[in-house]
């Protein structure tokens, strides 16, 4: 709190005076007081009583009566350990003209900014991006505002997972069921006809392996491998992976065909990017209703080789140890973690291969001090195993790894599933809010007066500042439920609540402009106050956003910031204020305040409408 610094400077000296005690402006814990108690900040006295030797209410009074005699407050109490105290009225004038006499994007800069690059979407493609990827996009968006925002260097990229046995289980499924069939013939958007050729591949096998298990060979398999008190259904479940790697046939031929990729057949990699290609359009499709984009991008058709090529020489250095069957493996147990396999005993990769090779490709290209993964919680435990091996590897950027973990999100409905077709596409589900937000609209009759472009144009801001805030507001590693109608609930925690916040405040500076030469009020009420100390605090809270990647803290903070605003706009009088110089008084308020949720709320990659 730079504005607080006068106070900060005097706590320095009294208490070197006082105590003899050498602090700096960082040991005292001073915050906003909380609106049960008079005051307009508090400090916490526990730990400077423990240092001085006397009581939370004695070292209180001495702080108090020092702040009172230097005229620095006008007042102060004294309630269980923590001192709160008030701001002359004049300090909040001055305030208020020094949050205007500085651009925001200059007040929020911090001191000593770092190149940060953030990796997010990060999609596979054999599926079309769902709701748990749209979490994904809009927690790294909003990362790389945020950090952007406060001064860091950051940049964006995303790694395609365009290779694997997934790609070729919906490759295969196009090859023998589609009878040549594009996506234009279907009249379907791109990407999702490729991950209906996925869910067609699943749900063959389910046919192949249910056939298979009344046969003599699984009774057999059945009979010798169950484990005891072990049920059909129980095992045939569990066995589910072994069957498709030793006897299914679809399992067979989409193994052949990453094998054949692998070693560059020219009708494999042929189809392989006619299919990468359709859903790459589609993906872009979605990325530009998000609003987000990517300044780079890996694939791992290009990674996994230099993955391997690190995996050798992790052999060679004896950080990697090799199988009888040829599989190279790495040991963590060091770690309290587990051995890894890195290299299949036929030679091809997996997924931690080809990020060994992403994370070093990176590097050379950025040198930044820190990458972001933000990848869902299912893949903890393989980022813990990415990590400890990079350590191991002694890599000069191992230090700088992150994993933004995040928790899955469901529907009202339950979970989602990819192979069984039911996942909600990402496109539906704007789709569905953007309809949300218009039959909200209508029922309140707000749009009779505009053209159908502008009220498309409206619905569609709403509808997306709906979805984003609703999923950004939750702290990143909780799992969370989406509920469309819920997220454009006017009166409720929602984006279109603090949209509606500014949107009045613009309605009102539509109508008035605030002048600059009028003077002041003699007094601050105590709205005005509230209004003043949150802009005050508005670039710690996104500093803290911007240390802790996470975008909840800024999300939910613009939200208290509305919440105060719509009080104050509801028990005082702004354009019909009881003097002129009141009215412009509260004028500028208002126009600090809309800036500041404008700017929030663009961290957030939400831009905000100016009507409502």
């Amino acid at each position: 709190m730079n504005y607080l610094n006068h106070i900060y400077t005097s706590l320095v000296e009294l208490f070197q005076s006082e105590y003899n005690l050498v602090t700096n402006s960082q040991d005292f814990n001073v915050s906003v007081c909380r609106k049960e108690f008079e005051g307009d900040f508090t400090i916490v006295l526990f730990n400077w009583a423990k240092k001085t030797g006397n009581s939370p209410d004695v070292i209180g009074q001495v702080i108090g009566t020092y702040l009172l005699e230097k005229e620095m407050i006008q007042s102060f109490n004294l309630i269980k350990g923590f001192l709160n105290f008030s701001m002359k009225e004049t300090w909040w004038i001055e305030s208020h003209n020094q949050i205007n006499s500085q651009k925001i994007d200059e007040r929020v800069k911090i001191s000593y900014p770092e190149k940060y690059l953030v990796e997010y979407c990060s999609p596979n493609t054999n599926k079309p991006l769902h709701l748990g990827h749209i979490r994904n996009i809009l927690l790294g968006w909003s990362v790389y505002r945020i950090l952007q925002a406060v001064g860091h260097e950051a940049h964006t990229t995303q790694i395609i997972n365009d290779r694997g046995i997934a790609i070729c289980k919906s490759m295969l499924a196009w090859k023998l069921f589609a009878n040549g069939k594009t996506p234009e013939e279907e009249g379907k958007k791109s990407d999702h006809f490729v991950g209906d050729y996925y869910v067609l591949f699943e749900t063959k096998f389910k046919e192949e392996y249910k056939n298979w298990q009344i046969g003599k060979e699984a009774i057999v398999i059945y009979q010798s491998k169950r484990k005891e008190g072990e049920s059909e259904e129980v095992f045939f479940t569990r066995f589910k992976n072994d069957y498709f790697n030793q006897f299914s046939v679809l399992g067979k031929e989409a193994g052949e065909m990453l094998r054949s990729w692998e070693s560059g057949d020219s009708e494999v990699v042929s189809l392989w990017k006619k299919m990468n290609k359709w859903v790459y359009d589609g993906f872009d499709s979605t990325f530009a209703k998000l609003n987000v984009s990517f300044e780079s991008v890996y694939y791992e058709s290009n990674t996994y080789l230099l993955g391997k090529d690190i995996v050798q020489q992790g052999l060679e250095k004896n950080v990697f140890y090799q199988e009888n069957d040829g599989s190279v493996w790495i040991d963590l147990t060091h770690s309290g973690l587990d051995k890894k396999i890195l290299l299949r005993s036929d030679g091809t990769s997996v997924y931690i291969t080809q990020d060994l090779g992403t994370a070093q490709m990176r590097h050379q290209a950025h040198q930044a001090d820190h990458y972001i993964y933000v990848v869902a919680d299912e893949q903890d435990y393989h980022f813990q195993v990415l990590f400890e091996t990079l350590r191991m590897l002694n890599v000069p950027y191992a230090k700088g790894l992150h994993h933004l973990s995040y928790g899955m999100v469901e529907l009202p409905s339950g979970r989602m599933k990819s192979r069984e077709g039911t996942v909600v596409d990402a496109d539906d589900l704007i789709a569905e809010v953007i309809e949300e937000a218009e039959n909200s609209a209508m029922e309140r009759g707000e749009l009779s007066s505009i053209s159908d472009q502008e009220k498309n144009d409206l619905i569609a801001k709403i509808g997306m500042a709906a979805l984003k805030y609703f999923l950004l507001k939750v702290q990143p590693k909780k799992r969370m439920v989406f509920d469309p109608k819920e997220s454009v609930d006017m009166q409720g925690h929602t984006g279109p609540y603090i949209v509606n916040a500014f949107v009045r405040i613009k309605s009102i500076l539509r109508r008035q402009e605030p002048q600059t030469d009028h003077l002041p009020p003699i007094s601050v009420s105590q709205g005005e106050k509230e209004l003043i100390g949150l802009c005050l605090n508005y670039p710690k809270v996104l500093q803290e956003a911007a240390q802790q990647l996470d975008p909840s803290h800024l999300a939910n903070y613009l939200y208290q910031m509305a919440k105060d605003f719509h009080r104050f706009y509801h028990d005082y009088r702004i354009l019909n204020a009881e003097t002129e110089e009141i009215k412009m008084w509260r004028l500028k308020i208002c126009k600090t305040f809309s800036d500041h949720l404008e700017h929030g709320m663009g961290c957030l990659g939400i831009p905000m409408p100016d009507r409502m």
